[in-house]
């Protein structure tokens, strides 16, 4: 029987595409990534022309996955292109997700954290889309944090409010929003000390199991020490917080950085004293 030509067309590439997989399949086998994720990309580009957006979709992110072992900006260029058909086919949770693993490739393999920034956002943008509000947080977080570290301490302060006061009113999670209240305290703190003491009022305010907290008492006695421009007294609480609940380094980082205003000012005799 012969075919139609389209049909027959159709045919010769879906035979094609089987093969692309499985020689794709065979170079993963032989830890061979880079001719992997290749081949996965030639299935994909036939599977478009097929129509069969799913498969293609699946194909490109087998393709990233593979690369992501030997070419981490391929594995990147081919994740995009499995996110703009995921969006197309009104697919975000998924595209959030492939989002997160290429903000992951910005973070350790390309340490771009202003492009890892960009992706995660996009993650959390389309996870509010879909009222997945946790997953939406945790990328929230992950830029809060960069955020800081960067510098952009009132980008950080606004997440950290803002998942803060989302957090405080659901009894499972409540126990995290101290810290987020703490770390945002902490960014006024570097910035301003006067801002941090009236975010502390206000956090106490909103969110009274804070007040009883040990970071919210930690950052009483930073303040203290600070406005006394005591870098001893600073040393001490932090050292006395750190005994019970060790400091991890984005903390640590923050800490210095307010510990340096201190010991930046110590030989002026100003109205702090």
């Amino acid at each position: 029987m012969t075919y139609p030509r389209s049909h027959r067309g159709n045919t010769r590439i879906e035979e094609a595409c089987e093969m692309y997989t499985r020689a794709a399949n065979m170079f993963k086998m032989a830890k061979n990534w880079s001719a992997a994720g290749n081949a996965f990309c030639q299935a994909a580009k036939l599977h478009m022309q097929l129509q069969s957006k799913h498969d293609s979709a699946t194909s490109f992110v087998d393709a990233g996955n593979a690369y992501k072992k030997a070419d981490p900006q391929e594995a990147i260029n081919c994740l995009n292109a499995a996110i703009d058909i995921y969006t197309d086919m009104g697919r975000f949770t998924i595209a959030a997700k492939h989002h997160i693993t290429i903000a992951e490739i910005y973070e350790t393999e390309l340490v771009d954290i202003e492009k890892a920034i960009a992706h995660y956002e996009q993650s959390a943008d389309y996870y509010k889309g879909e009222e997945s509000n946790s997953s939406a947080n945790k990328c929230l977080l992950k830029v809060a944090a960069y955020a800081a570290q960067l510098e952009q301490y009132q980008k950080a302060i606004e997440i950290y409010e803002q998942v803060g006061a989302n957090t405080m009113d659901n009894p499972l999670l409540k126990y995290s929003a101290k810290d987020y209240f703490f770390k945002a305290a902490l960014c006024h703190f570097i910035v301003d000390e006067l801002n941090a003491k009236l975010a502390l009022e206000k956090y106490e305010e909103m969110f009274p199991a804070f007040t009883d907290s040990r970071e919210c008492k930690l950052l009483k006695k930073l303040l203290e020490a600070h406005e006394e421009q005591n870098s001893e007294a600073y040393t001490e609480a932090v050292k006395e917080f750190d005994s019970i609940s060790r400091l991890d380094q984005w903390l640590t980082t923050m800490l210095l950085r307010i510990k340096k205003s201190i010991q930046g000012d110590g030989e002026v005799d100003g109205d702090l004293k």
